[in-house]
């Protein structure tokens, strides 16, 4: 598993995965919860978790792509229902949901499909969502200097819906609102509405 700084650079390199003692540990998992994996179809399953779980936890390098924002662009930049999905870092189970991320502009604008990359990029660990909204809004705020920036996840969590309460088909809601966004009451309901959801 990769370990690394909450806020590294995106190209900063980080510790590698071990693929053998992954798989060996997760054949010692399956036995110790009772589950052989002697039989043919069984049998490689420790390896496909190993390499399922590296690549879960394993984010693409990107770039940030910036420009000058030369026409002195001041509304709102938003990206709508990013795809998501993360590990509950408490059960190791699945979250899955959209993200709604944007920003008020400053003196350089995004290269728009980075908004999806960082979202994947925080996504790419075990998480908690409230940390990933704010990792999400944190970074962007710090590397663009925006007037305000938004972020909204909403998820459906498997530890919630597949086991314990199994309260299936519910979802959670997080925010993080940084600057002008989380300071002026009409540019925060600007967001929240252009996000279709509410204050």
């Amino acid at each position: 598993m990769r370990s690394c700084s909450a806020l590294r650079a995106i190209d900063e390199p980080c510790d590698g995965v071990d693929l053998a003692a992954a798989e060996r540990a997760a054949g010692e998992f399956l036995k110790a919860l009772g589950i052989s994996t002697d039989s043919e179809s069984l049998r490689e399953t420790p390896a496909r978790m190993a390499r399922a779980y590296a690549e879960l936890f394993t984010p693409r390098p990107f770039d940030l792509t910036t420009f000058p924002n030369e026409e002195g662009y001041d509304e709102l930049v938003l990206a709508r229902a990013i795809p998501v999905r993360s590990i509950c870092e408490h059960h190791l189970l699945p979250f899955a949901g959209v993200a709604h991320v944007g920003y008020l502009p400053g003196d350089r604008i995004l290269g728009l499909s980075k908004l999806a990359r960082v979202v994947e990029h925080f996504a790419h660990r075990p998480q908690v969502q409230e940390r990933l909204t704010k990792q999400v809004a944190d970074w962007l705020a710090e590397r663009l200097r925006p007037a305000g920036v938004g972020v909204v996840i909403e998820a459906e969590h498997t530890c919630m819906t597949l086991r314990g309460v199994r309260a299936v088909g519910s979802t959670t809601v997080t925010s993080a609102l940084l600057g002008i966004l989380r300071e002026d009451a009409r540019s925060r309901q600007e967001f929240f509405a252009l996000t279709g959801t509410r204050a």
